[in-house]
């Protein structure tokens, strides 16, 4: 199985900056895709940005331009820096991985969620 934890949540006031992590650990083959997603409150999880094994990035488009996603393969982690942060940006967000786990088959993983709070 696989373990993700998420850590560096917080609170930040508009214009700021939060870095989340998020470390995998467990038995797993490979870890492929790795992504962060947000849920704002009252509202669907929803992909905020992605990245592959191989470092190609999809961003959503509204964080095109504030948001940085990145991993290092070697720790089984993945990053995401914060920039500019807007209220709009509150809510959960939740690391995601995709997985194959001994010989069954490619699937998704999720973190417990951490919050994040924007607000003056």
């Amino acid at each position: 199985q696989v373990q993700l934890v998420e850590s560096g949540g917080g609170s930040v006031q508009p214009g700021g900056s939060l870095s989340l992590s998020c470390a995998a650990s467990g038995k797993f083959n490979s870890i492929y895709e790795m992504g962060w997603y947000h849920q704002a409150p009252g509202k669907q999880r929803e992909p905020v940005a992605t990245i592959t094994w191989s470092d190609r990035t999809t961003y959503e488009d509204s964080v095109k331009g504030r948001f940085t996603i990145s991993r290092d393969n070697a720790k089984n982690m993945v990053f995401l820096q914060m920039n500019s942060l807007k209220p709009e940006d509150t809510g959960v967000y939740w690391c995601k991985a995709e997985a194959k786990v001994g010989s069954f088959a490619l699937r998704d993983y999720w973190g417990q969620g951490i919050q994040v709070t924007v607000s003056s």
